[in-house]
């Protein structure tokens, strides 16, 4: 991250769930100052305003899919600048005061998204238990340690925290499901590439223009630049008006990349850069690999083609 790193960080609350745990991988963060917020606006405002140097808030799941109030907090207002992703696995546990038979389990206190995802190992473990709904992940851990619940859903940071005893690990029904951070501060320029790295834009189209989604496909496409993910979003003004979050392989100080954004800017009503941040790196060597490029649309090509022109126009040869 350019400039310097920041210390105040601002996460979406309570203390105890998947934010917080996946906050804490970050160096900086676990020895800066953590603050929880009550909601993704919340949070995002306290770095628009200057009170924090950084906000992560949860962007998308890989069951419940993309999280529709941060993008929608993204496409407006003050820009903010996604510097980092932060990509964690959703491992719930079934947790206790202390260790007993499941058959004795009466009342499961559970975030709804914590229920849902939990589903069928509910069913097939714990079918006469009452699940009762909470506000969070952490409500439910807490509940559960003061004795109202006899056991809670949640995430793995909580159970030390509230001196739980997990009864059952990795209860997902979904065990590869897994959740999308993103770190945000107030604009500045892009750390450099690494090779491997996500630019994000929001764009709003025409609504009155035809063909505009698949020009702005085109845009990118002509470039090699892979399109990761596509999410559209109402804009509020009108029925039918729409902004599109879209994540491109590339980096904004890559060729070809500045070259895809000049060619949006002219087709698009408004084009708006959320970042350019390394892309998550997977333990495994494998998973880590960035797609191929097709022939004809490396970076090596691009440069041999901008001085093949350089030189037509100096030299006509």
């Amino acid at each position: 991250m350019p400039g310097t790193p920041p210390t105040r960080f601002v996460y979406l609350g309570p203390e105890g769930t998947f934010t917080e745990q996946a906050l804490r991988t970050i160096s900086a963060a676990e020895h800066g100052l953590r603050t929880p917020a009550r909601s993704v606006p919340e949070a995002l405002e306290a770095v628009r305003s200057g009170a924090a140097d950084a906000a992560l808030v949860p962007l998308e799941n890989s069951v419940g899919g993309a999280v529709t109030v941060t993008l929608d907090e993204l496409g407006v207002g003050t820009p903010l600048m996604i510097t980092r992703e932060v990509v964690i696995p959703v491992e719930f546990q079934l947790a206790a005061p202390r260790l007993v038979p499941l058959a004795s389990i009466r009342s499961v206190a559970a975030h709804p998204q914590a229920s849902t995802q939990c589903r069928n190992w509910l069913l097939a473990n714990l079918p006469d238990a009452t699940v009762v709904d909470v506000l969070s992940n952490a409500a439910a851990a807490i509940a559960t340690a003061a004795g109202e619940y006899d056991a809670a859903i949640c995430a793995p940071i909580g159970v030390p925290r509230n001196k739980l005893t997990v009864l059952a690990d990795k209860i997902s029904d979904r065990a590869d499901a897994v959740t999308r951070f993103a770190l945000l501060t107030r604009p500045a320029a892009p750390a450099a590439p690494t090779g491997d790295d996500i630019t994000s834009l929001a764009v709003s189209i025409r609504h009155d223009q035809v063909g505009a989604l698949l020009a702005v496909l085109t845009e990118l496409a002509v470039r090699g630049i892979n399109l990761s993910r596509i999410e559209s979003r109402p804009t509020g003004e009108q029925l039918g008006t729409y902004v599109f979050f879209l994540d491109c392989t590339g980096h904004l100080s890559e060729p070809r990349m500045g070259e895809a954004l000049q060619g949006l800017r002219r087709i698009c009503a408004e084009v708006r850069f959320l970042g350019s941040y390394p892309r998550h790196r997977w333990s495994s060597a494998a998973a880590a690999e960035p797609l191929p490029t097709t022939a004809g649309l490396t970076d090596t090509d691009f440069a041999d083609s901008a001085a093949w022109l350089s030189q037509l126009r100096a030299s006509g040869s």
